[in-house]
């Protein structure tokens, strides 16, 4: 079994093994997504680890198996922001001819939970005060998210953040659907978990101009991308549900964690968590719980929905 510690409280998280079930992460080679993986693999899931940066993968391939006793982690290649690499990552794993039971679309770049935001008129948003303590296969991708990166386009010319954190997620889990429902069964569902952030509150979709031609800001771009991805979530989980599919879908906010992901925000905010950022940042690992509890928590068999934070249902910006 595994526990949870947070700094608000002490609470344990008891979840079952997992050795029969299979899943996909995507962004595992640093931060929350390694830390989702490496949970995983220590419930006993066959991780498969999706990247584009094949050397680096495979050094996480090995410490992982190695730190969780599990010889069930593997990497495919993987690109999210090329829609073709997507297609034949898909591809790849199709061709295993395995089961998939859990599918973690992870972002790899983000920023905290709404009550750890200050939204000034301008339209950024700065982490300047937070509060303190704020046989599955698992797929993780290097590639997996980009959080307010300079201004610059994917493979196939879409604005990054939106070509990255929801065209690529979005493609990998509609060519992955046939493989959920394949894999589910009534009182076992396959999952489907989409990592959103707060961000997603002040988010807008520009549907007449979501590459922001008119006008580009990194905030705005990426919070468009992490709303286009809650939408999704949600209207999939109808789609599902409508169709009687053993498949649910949820998002999970991972809150405020102290990863290498805010390499491209204000240098201001940057300072801030390198000097404070154990006291006002989760760990990776306690990040990654909530994305863990919605991949296999007994009590959320059969629910889909929800967006999660701190492994409990919260409210999302009303959609």
């Amino acid at each position: 079994m595994i526990h949870h510690h947070t700094a608000d409280q002490q609470e344990h998280l008891m979840l079952p093994p997992q050795p029969d079930r299979v899943a996909i992460v995507t962004g595992g080679t640093d931060g929350i997504g390694f830390a989702t993986a490496r949970q995983l693999a220590r419930l006993g899931m066959r991780v498969i680890i999706a990247g584009n940066n094949d050397d680096k993968a495979q050094d996480v391939v090995r410490r992982l198996k190695q730190e969780t006793l599990n010889d069930k982690v593997e990497f495919l290649h993987c690109d999210l922001g090329s829609l073709r690499s997507v297609r034949q990552f898909v591809q790849h794993f199709k061709e295993k001819k395995i089961p998939l039971h859990v599918l973690v679309n992870n972002d790899r770049l983000h920023v905290g939970h709404r009550n750890h935001r200050k939204h000034t008129g301008t339209g950024r948003m700065f982490q300047l005060a937070f509060r303190p303590g704020d046989q599955r296969v698992a797929c993780t991708q290097d590639k997996a998210g980009v959080m307010m990166v300079p201004q610059r386009k994917t493979r196939d010319g879409f604005e990054e953040h939106f070509g990255v954190n929801y065209l690529g997620h979005f493609l990998l889990t509609c060519l992955l659907l046939e493989a959920l429902r394949a894999s589910g069964a009534p009182g076992r569902h396959a999952r489907v978990v989409s990592v959103s952030s707060a961000t997603h509150y002040v988010g807008e979709l520009h549907l007449d101009d979501l590459q922001g031609r008119r006008g580009y800001s990194a905030h705005g771009a990426y919070a468009q991308s992490k709303l286009a991805l809650v939408l999704f979530t949600y209207h999939l989980q109808r789609l599902l549900a409508a169709q009687g599919s053993p498949v649910t879908a949820n998002v999970a906010d991972p809150g405020v964690v102290d990863t290498e992901l805010y390499r491209h925000v204000f240098w201001g905010t940057r300072l801030v968590q390198k000097v404070f950022s154990r006291w006002m940042f989760k760990t990776p690992d306690e990040g990654a719980w909530t994305s863990v509890y919605a991949a296999v928590a007994p009590d959320l068999e059969g629910i889909g929905g929800r967006y999660l934070y701190n492994e409990k249902e919260t409210r999302s910006l009303p959609l």
